[in-house]
């Protein structure tokens, strides 16, 4: 990789971010798929280092938090007792703000207690200390926040409950999401704006992320192979989405709208 000039390592991360497979950039560059991947790896750390030291008393009014399910090697069902901890079901947390678009911070884990503590422990270090209001979807882990942002947070939950699929659909229709019957907002603590009670941004976020991550693509084999990798992509894409892409709807980049830089980053700058 080291051999690698600068143009082709910024082609090459370029592809990535776009949604392109490894196999498929190492077709479309002549780049070994092992140097692409390591290449990657470190770019992918860059990128977290870049996160996390930008990422520092953010102002955020409205936060909206979700989380993603992917996996690492295979899914649950087929993980058995000798493999490694790191196979099976993964999460992409994230939190989002409604009125920049800008995700301060995001972690990958597994959905547990402990995990989800530890996301809202990252998401606190991230933001300044002004009130602001938060939702969340409905996993009941997210009621830490009361103890996390005691005082700090207005905190709200929408609960959405999923009919079944309609007895005429054809068998194709349950490759899309069932129908929602109905939503439920729930007011955990503070006094939330009962307009600002959404999680529909965040949930826009998980599409982006499957469109320019191929790894998110269902019924495909882009899967992640290993976690540090997945770690890597994710981390390479919310640099990439915070700092370098312009919002469509923003009309500059979301780290722009936070006041967090003041200039359109070249992709270049997250280059390991």
């Amino acid at each position: 990789m080291n051999t690698l000039s600068a143009d082709k390592k910024v082609a090459v991360i370029a592809a990535l971010v776009e949604g392109n497979s490894i196999r498929s950039i190492s077709r479309m560059t002549g780049v070994d798929r092992n140097t692409i991947a390591s290449l990657l790896l470190r770019t992918g750390e860059r990128c977290a280092a870049i996160m996390e030291s930008n990422m520092r008393a953010v102002r955020c009014e409205y936060l909206q938090c979700d989380e993603i399910w992917t996996y690492v090697q295979k899914k649950n069902r087929h993980v058995r007792k000798d493999d490694s901890p790191e196979f099976g079901d993964q999460w992409v947390f994230v939190a989002l703000d409604e009125e920049t678009k800008l995700v301060p911070f995001f972690q990958v884990s597994k959905r547990t207690r402990d995990n989800t503590i530890q996301f809202l422990h990252g998401l606190k270090k991230c933001l300044s200390e002004e009130r602001f209001q938060i939702t969340t979807d409905g996993y009941h882990f997210y009621r830490s926040i009361q103890g996390i942002f005691a005082g700090q947070a207005d905190f709200a939950q929408l609960v959405k409950l999923f009919g079944d699929y309609g007895q005429h659909d054809s068998p194709d229709a349950r490759y899309s999401p069932p129908r929602i019957s109905e939503v439920i907002s729930k007011i955990i603590d503070g006094r939330p704006n009962e307009d600002h009670i959404s999680t529909s941004f965040v949930e826009r976020q998980n599409l982006t992320m499957r469109m320019q991550m191929r790894r998110f693509t269902r019924l495909t084999n882009a899967f992640s192979k290993k976690l540090a990798h997945l770690k890597a992509a994710c981390a390479l894409h919310f640099a990439h989405y915070n700092f370098c892409r312009i919002h469509s709807s923003l009309r500059v980049t979301p780290a722009m709208a936070a006041n967090i830089t003041s200039r359109v980053w070249e992709l270049r700058e997250l280059v390991a």
